[in-house]
């Protein structure tokens, strides 16, 4: 049996933990069961940024009379869109095992990896022992037990990603992330969409104004159905029928294709913990403290299997961490301020606290809030609705949260980010006082901020 200092499963965050503590002289093991570099470069947040590109295009496509110019969409290669994408996540994922295996160092196990005991663990029927462990192991699509979905052909992000010929219609279960980006991409390229959302509002854990907008927008232009769950999916000559409850109202609805977005499952139940001694939480999720330590020691979990945040840049930041306790003393992991965005029409972001949480909390805060539309570059843009929101401390000032929705809101609220890592005393100050440049949509984050009543 091949004895390791430090075995690592998943080649997403992890692989970064594996090259590190490679490159300090650790003999390291890498456990991959798929292409390298994890969900977010196969199936996740490159693929489905680089397709949503040319939905953006698309629908500035179809603006095009808004700012006196007569354009239209004649044509839509969508091979070409998808193909565009995976041909370049699939070089990238080739290229990191090029390397990887040219190195020595990590080892790459290729093949689905699990516990046979604390520190060792089978691949392909070959054991392998680890001195110390990190699981990096990810998630999957959540798949609902809804009456005849296991009958009927659907598709995950996975396979939506990857589909050459556009669907002239399509259903999609979940009004979550995944759902309202895909949503938007398929519905930009001219496929029919109906969202079925078992919530009053789509993205309901956003802060309860934004997702009450992109609620309202959508239901005008998409066939959206709120406070709707499908009981029964069943398949009727090339069409899936989904049959669906409102309340006490029950029909049926078809389209071409269904995707299913209804969350993802850890990977944990594949891993066989229970071998190692490692706890999960109620949702399957690897219990860990904030040095990213199981309850077994010298084993850690990172990214989504740990469940801490769901995004590439939070793993990326633990694995940091991990790598750091390792290696050295123990250093907890510093998420604040974490922000994300949804790459969606309209684009939304935020960090810190929604209204709702600050509410919970019973936070005493005031808000500041701007529209872009009384800016110079939002009136350019022709923008009506987007706004920028901030919650602020009433007493201290702190900025507690900041969410976006409207054109470019994923790179507007990093302004906002690096104002409260600097300080959260100063965050609120420095917005207000710093000089941006006119006009650029910057200036609505800064307007928002004097707005704040304190």
């Amino acid at each position: 049996m091949k004895i390791f200092d430090l075995i690592v499963i998943g080649s997403g965050a992890g692989l970064n933990v594996a090259v590190g503590a490679a490159e300090q002289g650790l003999k390291v093991a890498l456990v991959e069961n798929g292409p390298m570099g994890g969900t977010c470069l196969n199936r996740g947040c490159i693929p489905s940024k680089i397709v949503i590109n040319s939905a953006e295009v698309a629908e500035m496509i179809d603006r095009a009379a808004e700012f006196g110019l007569s354009a239209s969409l004649n044509k839509v290669n969508f091979k070409f869109v998808t193909d565009r994408a995976s041909h370049m996540v699939d070089a990238d994922a080739h290229s990191i095992e090029k390397n990887v295996r040219a190195d020595k160092n990590p080892t790459l196990f290729k093949g689905k990896g699990k516990f046979i005991d604390k520190y060792t663990l089978e691949v392909n029927g070959e054991k392998i022992e680890g001195k110390k462990i990190v699981i990096a192991a990810g998630a999957r699509p959540f798949i609902p037990p809804i009456s005849g979905l296991d009958k009927v052909p659907y598709l995950t992000s996975t396979e939506a990603l990857r589909q050459t010929v556009l669907p002239k219609s399509m259903i999609i279960l979940g009004g979550g992330y995944i759902g309202v980006e895909l949503g938007f991409f398929y519905a930009a390229l001219g496929t029919k969409i109906t969202i079925v959302q078992r919530n009053q509002l789509l993205i309901p854990r956003e802060d309860q104004e934004v997702a009450a907008l992109i609620t309202a927008l959508w239901k005008k232009k998409y066939n959206l159905l709120t406070n709707t769950d499908a009981t029964k999916i069943e398949k009727k000559g090339k069409n899936i029928v989904v049959t669906i409850k409102q309340g006490k109202n029950v029909r049926k609805i078809s389209a071409e294709k269904l995707l299913v977005a209804t969350g993802v499952k850890p990977n944990s139940d594949i891993l066989q913990l229970d071998k190692a001694g490692i706890k999960v939480n109620k949702n399957g999720f690897i219990s860990v403290n904030k040095f990213m330590e199981t309850n077994v020691k010298k084993i850690w979990a990172l990214g989504d299997i740990a469940g801490v945040y769901m995004f590439r840049h939070s793993a990326n930041l633990e694995a940091e961490s991990v790598l750091h306790n390792i290696l050295n003393k123990k250093k907890a992991v510093d998420y604040y301020p974490m922000p994300h965005a949804i790459f969606t029409s309209p684009q939304i972001a935020g960090v810190g606290l929604t209204e709702q949480e600050a509410q919970q909390q019973n936070k005493k805060y005031v808000i500041g809030k701007a529209y872009y539309k009384d800016t110079g570059k939002g009136f350019a843009l022709a923008e009506k609705h987007g706004f920028v929101k901030l919650i602020v401390d009433q007493e201290t000032e702190e900025i507690l949260g900041c969410h976006i929705i409207g054109p470019e809101a994923s790179v507007l609220l990093h302004e906002v980010v690096i104002a409260m890592k600097a300080g959260k005393s100063k965050a609120l100050e420095l917005l207000r006082s710093s000089v941006h440049v006119h006009p650029s949509l910057n200036e609505v984050v800064q307007r928002a901020a004097l707005n704040v009543p304190v």
